[in-house]
């Protein structure tokens, strides 16, 4: 059995996000003990303030920023067997570690862990939009625990997009590769690690309750990879993945028309 001692939130800090300080009150709100980490491959007075103002380690990784490097290292920094990377701008549910330990230690072989999200656009907590919906509606099959270790239902989850909010999951790291993400990828890394995990025997556990939300914002990695035409190209490569290469062509360009919803606009 798995408690809140057999967990860290390992936080990657960039630059310097003023939404920061926010994401880490919000992990030492949790009703569960928190382990806490700040891994930086940026580092600056900022990242390191905070660090030292909650009393939290920072671990600063060596060589050019990278999000594939920065959260294998990130993994590779927390001591304990669960490991949920927080994304610096997001926000936490106060019963996110606690509800995470419950649904983990129920599951007869967790591998993957994740929760329903919300968004935070300027501010306010856009708990249901039109991306939301049908991201809900795409795990639908994953509400039931008797799906968990589906494999099929698993691949279709994954098959018009990734429904899974990365800083929503938590990794069981003695079930996953040492550098699970890969660096040829920079938009749909977690996609792709979902992707070969979905192949591997054990349990997806999904908590269809809103406990964490994602922010959104124009400085965002995710708006930054849309507007340079990254995205797309990361996506089509997915969709391959799943489908012949024409109908995943006619998928990629149904699923573009979506990506405002990552902008301001």
């Amino acid at each position: 059995m798995f408690d809140s001692s057999d967990h860290s939130f390992v936080v990657c800090a960039y630059k310097e996000s003023p939404y920061l300080e926010e994401c880490v009150t919000s992990l030492l709100d949790q009703t569960a003990n928190p382990t806490i980490l700040i891994v930086t491959s940026t580092p600056n007075d900022h990242i390191a303030e905070i660090a030292h103002g909650h009393g939290i380690p920072l671990h600063v990784r060596e060589g050019d920023p990278g999000i594939g490097v920065d959260w294998n290292f990130a993994l590779h920094s927390a001591g304990t067997p669960l490991v949920t990377i927080a994304h610096q701008d997001d926000w936490y549910h106060p019963e996110y570690l606690s509800e995470m330990l419950g649904l983990v230690n129920q599951a007869e072989d967790p591998l993957l862990y994740f929760t329903n999200y919300a968004e935070l656009r300027d501010g306010s907590l856009v708990e249901d939009n039109r991306l939301l919906s049908v991201k809900r509606r795409m795990l639908k099959k994953l509400e039931d625990p008797a799906n968990w270790n589906d494999r099929s239902a698993r691949r279709r989850a994954l098959s018009l997009g990734s429904p899974i909010c990365c800083p929503s999951v938590t990794l069981v790291k003695d079930r996953i590769d040492d550098d699970i993400f890969l660096s040829s990828f920079k938009s749909n890394l977690d996609w792709e690690a979902w992707a070969n995990l979905a192949e591997q025997p054990g349990d997806f556990i999904y908590n269809p309750r809103i406990l964490m939300a994602h922010r959104i914002h124009e400085e965002s990695e995710t708006t930054r990879l849309i507007e340079n035409d990254e995205r797309p190209r990361e996506d089509l490569a997915m969709f391959k993945r799943f489908w012949p290469a024409p109908v995943a062509s006619v998928i990629n360009h149904v699923y573009s028309q979506g990506l405002a919803s990552n902008s301001r606009s």
